[in-house]
């Protein structure tokens, strides 16, 4: 029995910043997240789907605390090239050059988790059957990038409205989206009114992150903590983290406690670029510096 499951691919990125800077580094949401809930002490276990001849999972998680990883193959593995206009990285164009086959609840491992952290990238990559699958099991966790964001002939990726939003949702624990993502679900820029909506239409509980802060909202009540990176050099994969860190958390605390904690560590990750790489008393240092 797994704290959590991740389940996602991990990416092999090309990132290419608002100064000329170039890297070329392993990203994708199971990598982010893999990392930062290892690093919070809880037991964790990965399930990246794609070419293991081109991306060798046990390699990229050699350097993690992850117990267990339990690879799936495919023909096809997923390329990015992410381009930054702004050294805050809020702006940025995203091309998917090549993407992975579905995954199919026969990917799962024979093993359990009290959550199932679904980190997708592009829409298509997690089919409802799949959901369905996971909830099946347990509680599960959504980012719903994975459903959201289309890739079109040229790569670009477009964010659209999920339409099978309402059939899916009631299957979700926890919802994780960012402030357009949620624009575009309700149709609302509200952040806490859509919150309340995705409540409303069935999940349990909705973090939404902005580059200000996180919220989390349970049907009944909001709750926010602010963010406070000291640079944003790490500015990629903040969604992930956060998410990441609150599922871990909150497994053991109230939500205003796991809310909290998220900040604190997506906050320090900014500061560094990639995976997070520090310890549980590091982000508790950080709470007491800057949050207490």
């Amino acid at each position: 029995m797994f704290d959590t499951m991740i389940i996602g691919q991990i990416t092999l990125d090309h990132n290419i910043d608002y100064d000329g800077r170039e890297e070329f580094i392993n990203g994708g949401a199971v990598t982010f997240s893999g990392y930062a809930a290892a690093a919070t002490g809880h037991s964790v276990a990965v399930v990246p789907k794609g070419n293991t001849k081109v991306i060798d999972p046990f390699k990229v998680f050699a350097a993690s605390s992850v117990e267990k990883v339990f690879p799936v193959e495919s023909e096809t593995y997923t390329e990015m090239q992410n381009t930054y206009f702004t050294a805050d990285r809020e702006r940025r164009r995203s091309l998917n050059t090549r993407g992975i086959e579905p995954y199919k609840p026969s990917d799962l491992p024979d093993a359990e988790a009290r959550v199932y952290h679904l980190g997708g990238l592009v829409a298509g990559d997690f089919p409802l059957g799949f959901v369905r699958a996971c909830a099946e099991r347990g509680d599960t966790a959504l980012d719903v990038q994975g459903m959201m964001r289309f890739r079109n002939d040229d790569g670009t990726l477009e964010l659209r409205d999920w339409p099978e939003k309402k059939q899916c949702l009631p299957l979700i624990r926890y919802l994780k989206t960012d402030a357009a993502e949620a624009e575009k679900l309700t149709g609302t820029d509200d952040r806490e009114k859509a919150a309340f909506l995705l409540c409303e239409w069935g999940a349990k509980e909705v973090l939404i992150t902005h580059n200000t802060e996180a919220i989390v909202c349970d049907g009944k009540t909001i709750y926010r903590a602010p963010l406070r990176p000291r640079n944003l050099s790490g500015r990629t994969g903040r969604g992930d983290t956060t998410f990441a860190g609150y599922l871990c958390e909150r497994l053991d605390h109230d939500i205003p406690t796991a809310l909290e904690f998220a900040a604190a560590l997506v906050s320090l990750k900014m500061e560094t670029p990639g995976p997070f790489k520090g310890t549980r008393r590091d982000v508790e240092d950080y709470i007491g510096r800057f949050y207490r």
